[in-house]
């Protein structure tokens, strides 16, 4: 028999009851490392929130992280890992350079004249366009449920699956971030646009 639970760490708990609620059908080996898996999650969520209590508080004083923070799908680790991770961004020419390094632009298969965009290199930096990547997909996830202010999104959203939609999504991102820390200016909401 399977158990149909809810995952994320938020269901931890959950999870916990349904396994000592059903601890009569599952082996006691099961039992026995899960309970060790329970112990570890319960000793080390203490400290992992002390830790992000400890980045927010280093991110609020910083004014570029501050300035990262205010685009959407853009939280705290993501901007002290743009920080450490990346060179300064007056480094790159453009935003697609920055995009580039990231490895968030599609690999070119041109020839001819025709343009061949294929999947994204993944040849960057991996720990930034991985988050990214999650920023974007928490937009997107939202924008489905709930729409979005931008056309663009709304218009991917209908035509392309929603993991491809996220690392545009980044791409664009990285894009705008680049441009902001360049200019020195806050992340601007994109108004809606009604006919």
């Amino acid at each position: 028999m399977a158990l149909s639970l809810p995952y994320g760490p938020r269901n931890v708990k959950v999870f916990q009851q349904a396994l000592l609620d059903h601890s009569t059908r599952l082996p006691k080996t099961v039992l026995s490392i899960s309970g060790v898996y329970f112990e570890q999650i319960a000793a080390l969520t203490p400290k992992v929130t002390e830790l992000k209590i400890a980045l927010r508080r280093e991110t609020a004083r910083d004014s570029q992280a501050t300035l990262l923070q205010t685009m959407p799908g853009v939280g705290p680790m993501s901007a002290a890992a743009i920080q450490a991770f990346a060179p300064p961004l007056e480094n790159f020419a453009r935003g697609r350079d920055f995009a580039a390094w990231l490895g968030l632009v599609p690999r070119q298969h041109s020839s001819g004249g025709k343009d061949r965009l294929g999947r994204i290199s993944k040849m960057g930096q991996r720990d930034i366009r991985r988050l990214l990547v999650i920023g974007a997909m928490s937009i997107v996830n939202w924008a489905s449920r709930k729409g979005s202010p931008d056309s663009w999104l709304m218009r991917l959203l209908g035509s392309k699956p929603k993991m491809l939609v996220a690392v545009a999504l980044a791409n664009k991102m990285a894009r705008r971030l680049w441009a902001m820390c360049i200019k020195k200016e806050c992340y601007e909401i994109p108004v809606l646009v009604t006919c």
